[in-house]
């Protein structure tokens, strides 16, 4: 979770805010991280409220600045903090992960994929392939600071407007 850890310290080290599903695992490592380095940390839970969060999803609150309290459950959380992000990073995962992806994928956002981290961010590159939907707009580092800024360079041409 280490490595997680530093993606969060990167992501705030470049003046942006971390945008998280409020759970456990390496959206929480990456909190973290970004609290550590005086970043800004938003979570969009599944729950109706911090009660729901707490006592029937098992989640924590620590690490973020805002939680919203979606009340979607897990699937209508992760369609609206894929939207509303500029961009989404990848990194270990199961099927949350996944969801999340090829929801950013359907929509055409930038996706980092942090590579060597296990599960389903390491099968990112093969999903894609047998998809035969063309490679989207996915960088992939090994390397938190190489990744964050190679995503952020996908966000900076996402929001030249030419006239």
């Amino acid at each position: 979770m280490e490595i997680t850890k530093e993606l969060g310290r990167e992501i705030a080290r470049h003046n942006s805010v971390l945008v998280t599903g409020a759970t456990t695992g390496s959206p929480f490592w990456a909190a973290i991280g970004a609290k550590e380095e005086g970043g800004i940390v938003i979570g969009l839970s599944p729950a109706y409220n911090e009660f729901d969060h707490i006592k029937t999803y098992n989640l924590p609150v620590d690490y973020h600045d805002l939680i919203v309290y979606t009340g979607f459950g897990y699937s209508g959380r992760n369609l609206l903090l894929t939207r509303a992000a500029d961009a989404v990073i990848i990194t270990c995962g199961r099927m949350g992960t996944l969801n999340e992806f090829t929801i950013a994928f359907e929509d055409n956002k930038p996706i980092g994929v942090l590579t060597g981290t296990g599960g389903i961010a390491d099968e990112i590159k093969n999903i894609v392939d047998k998809a035969r939907r063309g490679e989207g707009k996915i960088v992939y580092d090994s390397d938190p600071k190489i990744l964050v800024e190679k995503v952020l360079e996908l966000v900076k041409k996402e929001k030249v407007i030419e006239i």
